[in-house]
């Protein structure tokens, strides 16, 4: 399939109540992935603040119990809601590795007297 530079497929053109509900519903899926980066932002916030805590009283960049509980956590709701619990665990293990990636460098900053900006 091949897409136009407005983002509509161009193999068949389609019926204008087809289009309309097309267009709705990617509308809705555009507002969805706005929230989801906009609620990754704000847990990167809170998780540079743990970062900071941790860093500031030597506690180390990872907590293998606190991920697998998270991990169990996030399955439960992803079966609740009737998504597939294996991406939901891989969605968090990205997160999670991302995460850890920033406290090692606010670790790393914190040994050497650097200012972390982000």
């Amino acid at each position: 399939m091949t897409t136009s530079d407005n983002g509509t497929s161009n193999v068949e053109p389609a019926a204008p109540a087809v289009r309309a509900e097309l267009d709705r519903l990617r509308d809705s899926i555009d507002n969805i992935d706005a929230a989801v980066v906009h609620m990754l932002a704000e847990r990167f916030k809170c998780t540079q603040q743990v970062g900071h805590l941790k860093a500031a009283h030597q506690l180390p960049p990872a907590d293998p119990a606190r991920e697998a509980h998270q991990i169990a956590r996030l399955r439960r709701l992803a079966e609740n809601a009737k998504l597939d619990p294996a991406f939901a665990e891989k969605l968090l293990n990205f997160i999670i590795a991302e995460v850890i990636r920033h406290h090692e460098n606010i670790a790393g900053n914190a040994n050497t007297g650097s200012v972390s900006t982000g």
